[in-house]
């Protein structure tokens, strides 16, 4: 794949990059490993100034870089200016909390242990190497980025080749702040180069969020070289709505939790399970919501989502979802490629969804949902259970009970009541199973890649 930006509003390639040379790479690597042995040495206190001074930058040059996000992937111009915004705050986030999660601990006292003083310590451990997706293309590097050198690491970016303007940019930023030369930046290079990146020695861990093949191809790089790895992978997530829930409420917030990010989420909303006492009202204003979505330029804010990112991401979808129609899923809403220029695709609803289709078990990064009735809560549990995929979960209902039962039984790496799955810096964010493993944010996410050094003294 060409390193470019493409508008996916129009087709249009932009601008195209060409690969950073092995010279290049080499220069990047050697960088970082430098600027790892400064920055380590430096203060909670000073790389908490830098970083705040990044996110002022990020703030000062919201409108520029929210327009970079939607031309370069198609998101609309208001969902673009939130995720901007959103990387700023997790910026300060950690520029006031790393102190507290990397504090030194005394979990024992020391006479237990035979010691005069016993402590646990959390230490940076070098250059961390991120691959990250094209979805969203700022939040995600920095989640990783704002913990990772806030607690002393250095970082190495290899951002989706379909962002190269959005990786380029997050390679200036924290230098631009104040972190020394080094401390950050962006290798311009395709996806065959990152298995030797990881074999580098100077490369001390490596976190990614993308697919399940690219995930699996980096968990063995990184197990070869006996090297910490964080996978952030797909999801089917589902959305469940009971017979006590707010059914207006739950359709409203489901339609949202569908075609956020034009359906390109990992924790979008793909299964929804309705009890059947509620199922057809839910059906009904949950397919009217659907059909009112306004597919458009996503510069206009009348629009309510714009093109899927890529053309392939587009033919991925609708194959998925002529598979299902062509094997005896009823279509609700949309379903049908759009005639003109960009890649457009309509807000779909699938209903009557079997096994054979390919798109109950895969995940489907497009707006497309899939509606299925159930018969109690634990059905709705065995069900959403019954999947390779365990991100996270939304839960519709009124009872307490019920809401416990929901909390304690979804294997999955959250369950949120009432609301839509979000990711907050205050909280840990992951999955199971084939969603992968480690945490990121809160303060699971910023020790994910340190060293957990006991110290004991006699």
């Amino acid at each position: 794949m060409a390193i470019a930006t493409i508008n996916p509003t129009t087709g249009e390639t932009l601008e195209t990059f060409e690969p950073h040379t092995p010279e290049q790479l080499e220069e990047i690597l050697a960088g970082a490993e430098a600027a790892y042995r400064g920055l380590a040495d430096t203060t909670f206190e000073q790389r908490g100034a830098w970083m705040r001074a990044a996110a002022d930058i990020l703030d000062a040059e919201l409108d520029e870089v929210a327009a970079l996000v939607t031309t370069e992937m198609g998101k609309t111009i208001g969902t673009a200016k939130y995720e901007v915004s959103k990387s700023a705050r997790g910026m300060r986030w950690y520029a006031d909390h790393a102190a507290e999660y990397l504090a030194e601990e005394h979990p024992v006292a020391a006479g237990d242990v035979g010691a005069s003083a016993v402590s646990v310590r959390y230490q940076p451990i070098g250059t961390v190497l991120a691959v990250m997706p094209w979805n969203y293309p700022f939040w995600q590097v920095i989640r990783f980025a704002a913990p990772a050198l806030m607690a002393g690491n250095t970082g190495i970016l290899k951002h989706a080749s379909s962002v190269p303007q959005s990786a380029l940019y997050l390679g200036s930023l924290f230098e631009r702040a104040g972190f020394p030369a080094g401390a950050f930046q962006t290798v311009l290079v395709e996806g065959g180069a990152v298995a030797p990146l990881i074999d580098d020695r100077r490369i001390r861990a490596v976190t990614l969020t993308g697919s399940v093949g690219a995930g699996s191809s980096v968990a063995e790089a990184a197990g070869r070289n006996i090297k910490k790895s964080v996978l952030e992978l797909g999801g089917t997530d589902v959305f469940v709505v009971m017979p006590s829930a707010d059914i207006a409420a739950a359709a409203a917030a489901g339609v949202n939790a569908r075609v956020q990010n034009s359906g390109q989420s990992c924790i979008a909303a793909k299964r929804y399970y309705v009890h059947t006492d509620v199922y057809d009202a839910f059906e009904e204003a949950f397919v009217a919501g659907m059909r009112a979505q306004v597919v458009g330029d996503p510069f206009d804010e009348a629009t309510s989502f714009g093109p899927l990112a890529t053309e392939q991401v587009r033919r991925d979808t609708h194959e998925l979802v002529e598979d299902a129609v062509a094997k005896g899923a009823t279509l609700l809403a949309g379903g049908e490629l759009p005639e003109g220029p960009g890649w457009f695709y309509p807000a779909t609803v699938l209903r009557d969804v079997t096994p054979e289709m390919r798109i109950f078990r895969e995940e489907c990064f497009g707006p497309v949902a899939c509606l299925y009735r159930v018969a109690s809560a634990e059905e709705a549990v065995e069900r959403s259970n019954d999947s390779d995929f365990g991100l996270s979960s939304s839960v519709w209902t009124r009872d307490d009970e019920e809401a416990a039962f929901f909390q304690d039984r979804i294997e999955a790496g959250g369950v949120f009541v009432n609301g839509l799955t979000a990711s907050f810096p205050q909280l840990p964010f992951g999955g199971i199973k084939d969603s992968g493993y480690g945490r990121e944010l809160s303060a699971f996410g910023i020790r994910e890649f340190t060293n957990v050094k006991t110290v004991w003294r006699a």
